[in-house]
């Protein structure tokens, strides 16, 4: 698998808001859907993870909104791992326009990993770890 993951979406009708374009927590639920899709695609889907009785929960999320979105639109959101430490990960994402490529916003992503039954921090398995390649911006 590319260390950059791409994950391909139309716009819906129901992600418009009142000001025409698509609204801001849209972009959220891609970051969302792109970045399980990616620990899919590394053969860490949520199954796998609730084996392991242990996973990814978002610490915090970081947006530019560069241009908007619209319904007529195909996207693409560009994710991939720009480090990754004991406890925690930080992914990136450049969601783009499918038709022109022009970025419509940058983002990133805190991730940490914790244990599912004390809800704690809990170390990165190296199983876990040796799924992703870590691009460095």
């Amino acid at each position: 698998m590319p260390a950059v993951f791409e994950f391909r979406r139309e716009v819906r009708t129901e992600e418009i808001d009142l000001l025409g374009h698509v609204n801001n927590l849209v972009y959220l639920k891609w970051m969302q859907s792109a970045a399980v899709a990616h620990s899919d695609a590394q053969g860490w889907p949520l199954k796998r993870y609730q084996e392991l009785r242990a996973g990814w929960v978002v610490r915090s999320h970081q947006i530019e909104y560069l241009q908007p979105a619209f319904a007529d639109h195909g996207i693409i959101v560009r994710t991939w791992v720009a480090d990754l430490k004991k406890i925690s990960s930080l992914r990136r994402y450049r969601i783009l326009r499918d038709r022109d490529g022009a970025v419509l916003a940058t983002a990133a992503t805190n991730w940490a990993f914790i244990d599912f039954a004390t809800g704690k921090l809990t170390r990165i398995p190296n199983e876990v770890a040796e799924a992703f390649e870590v691009v460095e911006n």
